[in-house]
């Protein structure tokens, strides 16, 4: 099932990226509403040109994803020894 993520909106339109990493400039009228930046929609039919009025905001999967990446930065930040970086 396709995900997308609303990366920005500028004026009237909105930037969204694919989890394959492709781009998509949306007009906001087409996304259901309530929809900001770092939302993630789902859309079940996948095609290579999204449908937009059939996305869903997918509350569940954005808040996967935002624990898989404090998950990470605490992994990270464990390992991290402190001090200067020496080049």
């Amino acid at each position: 099932m396709p995900f997308y993520v609303i990366d920005r909106i500028e004026g009237k339109v909105a930037v969204v990226v694919a989890d394959d990493g492709r781009t998509f400039d949306v007009p906001q009228r087409t996304l259901p509403k309530g929809c900001r930046e770092g939302t993630v929609l789902r859309i079940d039919a996948a095609t290579d040109t999204p449908d937009w009025t059939e996305a869903a905001i997918d509350e569940g999967e954005r808040v996967r994803r935002l624990e898989r990446a404090r998950d990470t930065v605490r992994q990270l930040s464990e390992t991290d020894p402190g001090g200067d970086v020496e080049l």
